[in-house]
């Protein structure tokens, strides 16, 4: 498993001071600088959103797409649709924390930058007037914290990611685990309210069949952005020497210098990659990778939009 310098556990009142971290989120009105690695990807994206507020005699400067033809042709005299910003959004943050994520080589265990990543999210959609619920799941349970624009809420949310971080009773099991995120990704479809922002925060390691149309069904009516966690060595392995890694039935071995299973492994995280941006291209959603080994600030400072929102 991880190296004993990793951090395996993180606990509520760490989470409550990163809302100190989430203020210094706080960027300058320019675009941010996107890494090649944990930079969004395009998709059809929906942003805030728009509300009608009136309908006006047209005037030089109007974009002529907003036309309302129907009050122009009763009135015999052009009129256009004013429409505003909405001012609060329901942000959602589903929070991976099962068997998987048990697991680094460096930096911070998977399911503590899960916690921390969801956690900075919720302090910076508090911050912007919206409102904010999750929901969090292991291999045994799965909590809903129904979305409100109040800090009791996320300080509920940060109390149930403390409380589900914990290590598996069994090695991990794929079968069980995808089941759990998409019985999640299921349930977030009947918590989440249209037009949502939905961040779903996993190391996505067993995706399903039913994954990508689940995703997908979400975002027909949400903007949602998968943040995927991931630990240097599931990219690459070490140049050489032996090492252990958990399996169904226990601790397997394996020799990183040996060709065939460099060939093998190469083989499976090329097959992974693939599987996994096929999904989030065909789902529409967003997607950006962080590695163990980012500090979660900075990995968000990266994604964020201008003035620090959550775009």
């Amino acid at each position: 498993m991880g190296e004993s310098s990793a951090t395996t556990h993180i606990s509520l009142p760490e989470l409550v001071r990163l809302q100190a971290d989430a203020r210094a989120l706080r960027l300058p009105s320019v675009r941010p600088v996107r890494s090649r690695q944990a930079g969004l990807k395009q998709s059809r994206q929906r942003g805030r959103g728009m509300t009608f507020a009136e309908v006006r005699p047209y005037q030089p400067g109007d974009d002529i797409r907003s036309i309302d033809w129907r009050v122009t042709a009763r009135r015999q005299s052009p009129h256009t649709k004013i429409h505003e910003e909405e001012r609060e959004r329901p942000v959602l943050l589903i929070a991976d924390l099962g068997p998987t994520l048990f697991f680094a080589s460096t930096g911070a265990y998977k399911q503590v930058r899960c916690a921390q990543l969801t956690t900075l999210l919720a302090w910076l959609a508090l911050r912007a007037g919206d409102q904010v619920g999750g929901l969090v799941f292991n291999e045994h349970t799965l909590d809903v914290v129904r979305p409100a624009r109040r800090k009791k809420s996320v300080l509920r949310l940060l109390d149930t990611l403390a409380r589900h971080q914990h290590q598996p009773d069994s090695p991990p099991s794929p079968a069980d685990n995808s089941n759990r995120l998409d019985t999640a990704l299921a349930e977030a479809r009947r918590v989440a309210h249209t037009g949502s922002k939905i961040f779903v925060v996993s190391d996505f390691m067993t995706v399903s069949d039913n994954t990508r149309s689940l995703l997908g069904a979400l975002a027909r009516h949400n903007s949602v952005t998968a943040l995927r966690i991931q630990d240097p060595l599931e990219k690459h392995l070490p140049e050489r020497g032996r090492y252990a890694v958990a399996g169904p039935r226990g601790p397997l071995w394996f020799d990183a210098a040996n060709p065939s299973f460099r060939k093998a492994w190469q083989e499976k995280v090329m097959a992974h990659e693939r599987q996994l941006a096929e999904c989030f291209r065909t789902a529409g959603v967003a997607s950006a990778t962080i590695s163990t080994d980012d500090g979660p600030t900075e990995a968000l400072r990266l994604l964020l939009g201008p003035g620090g929102r959550i775009a």
